[in-house]
């Protein structure tokens, strides 16, 4: 049950909250079997980023698809759906279904999921369980000219209870302005370059002697600062310098996961599904002249083309099965970001009866774009490999609804714990690659970090 209120000014949203609130405790409100429902106010228009920043909430997330005008923030929990050890789907699906069955219509649940299998992660990923899917206390909205502030409840928390209460009055306005970025006082590369070279030439090696044709190699790149980096404010930088891209802050206890995607894993609109292949990397050019003679480059190399076609046969296999209509780009094209292009094909298809979100989450993740080609020989070495616990990097970030969700694949992205932050990105090795040009590929990959820390 939803309730869209007329424009509250900024000084009187907490307590036009309360009295909705009790409102709903009166015996006339009790609708249907809801178990969850929903007050909604329309505010002046808030930067949900300066929002965030305001409140104190343990539990705070930020995302936007491709385009800002959908930006969603949301702090607190109503209920959080979790997976501590594997994960499982079929558990995920239950939880979250359990949930949005008995929801009012335009209920989401925000979150991710590891990449990989790995039961027992790194201490430094302990606030990212193998999944987690959050209902939030409050969402913002953001609309042309005004926001919307969404209060989420259990039903039997109708009746404004002190706990509740106390979540509304901790409330704050947006902050003016946030804090600057601290300065770098080092840095430390996971794999180290000796090791990562050694590390692709044991795959060049491994492609001539075994199945294995693709496994996407990650580097981890560790900075400590002079004090604590703020999350909220390095992801307003890093919207200004990442445009056409998913956008993802997590914020859960006293680690942040953050970044900039470029990659779509799926949208699912009922029963339309849209996928992408994205793989195959080159550089942008300093004139128009020079950035299409490299857009044509890429779009003729044999090696990122063969690289690509790995992408985009799997997501085929791995949506034909799931899908009664399914479409396919024949031919990559040149998908130009503010630094750095890709390859790219578009997928789009009509899911079977009975196909959800939870389907496409197992049968797409992770792609050779993030794992390699075949799966199971490119994890194999992935895990045999790389140095470090992948976490949430690379695993898929989004929202689900109840006939509809969002999944971004979480790359060029980073972990901050108080003055430290984690950068992660990877590159596709196929037969052919170069250590230094994937070294340096990778680089690139994390450069939007690190033109918004050092300006």
């Amino acid at each position: 049950m939803d309730d869209r209120q007329t424009l509250v000014s900024g000084s009187d949203v907490r307590s036009k909250l309360s009295l909705e609130l009790e409102r709903r405790a009166r015996p006339r409100d009790r609708v249907g079997q809801e178990a969850f429902r929903r007050v909604i106010l329309r505010i002046p228009r808030v930067d949900p980023l300066h929002w965030l920043a305001a409140q104190s909430s343990t539990d705070r997330f930020y995302w936007s698809g491709r385009s800002e005008t959908d930006a969603v923030a949301g702090i607190g929990r109503v209920v959080a759906v979790e997976g501590e050890s594997s994960v499982d789907y079929l558990s995920m699906r239950r939880d979250v279904g359990d949930i949005l069955d008995r929801a009012p219509a335009g209920v989401r649940l925000f979150g991710g999921v590891r990449f990989g299998k790995r039961t027992t992660p790194d201490s430094d990923w302990e606030a990212f369980p193998s999944y987690r899917l959050v209902l939030p206390r409050f969402e913002l909205r953001t609309l042309d000219d005004s926001s919307l502030l969404i209060c989420n409840i259990h039903a039997d928390e109708s009746a404004l209870g002190t706990a509740l209460q106390s979540e509304i009055d901790a409330l704050s306005v947006p902050a003016d302005s946030l804090p600057g970025l601290p300065q770098t006082l080092s840095r430390r590369d996971e794999p180290e370059h000796r090791d990562w070279v050694r590390d692709i030439e044991w795959a060049l090696e491994a492609f001539s002697s075994t199945t294995l044709a693709k496994v996407v190699l990650a580097r981890k790149a560790r900075f400590e600062f002079d004090a604590n980096l703020d999350p909220f404010a390095l992801m307003v930088q890093l919207l200004g310098a990442t445009p056409n891209c998913y956008h993802f802050l997590f914020s859960h206890g006293d680690g942040t996961f953050l970044g900039a995607s470029p990659e779509r894993l799926f949208r699912q609109d009922g029963r339309r599904i849209q996928s992408e292949a994205i793989a195959g990397t080159g550089a942008r050019g300093i004139t128009d002249g020079d950035d299409d003679a490299l857009g044509n480059e890429l779009l003729h190399s044999e090696k990122d083309q063969r690289e690509h076609e790995y992408v985009r046969q799997s997501v085929k296999e791995a949506l034909t099965d799931l899908t009664r209509m399914l479409h396919v780009d024949t031919t990559a094209t040149d998908m130009k970001l503010a630094v750095g292009r890709h390859l790219l094909s578009r997928v789009e298809g009509v899911l079977k009866p009975g196909v959800d979100a939870f389907d496409l989450l197992r049968s797409l993740h992770p792609t050779p774009a993030v794992g390699g080609y075949p799966y199971q020989e490119a994890i194999d070495v992935i895990e045999h490999l790389e140095p470090f616990d992948r976490g949430w990097y690379a695993g898929p970030v989004g929202w689900i609804g109840r006939d509809s969700a969002e999944f971004a694949v979480g790359i060029r992205s980073g972990r901050i714990v108080r003055n430290r932050l984690d950068l992660f990105s990877g590159a596709g090795i196929v037969c052919g690659s170069d250590p230094e040009l994937e070294w340096h590929e990778v680089e690139q990959k994390i450069g939007d970090f690190l033109r918004v820390l050092s300006p």
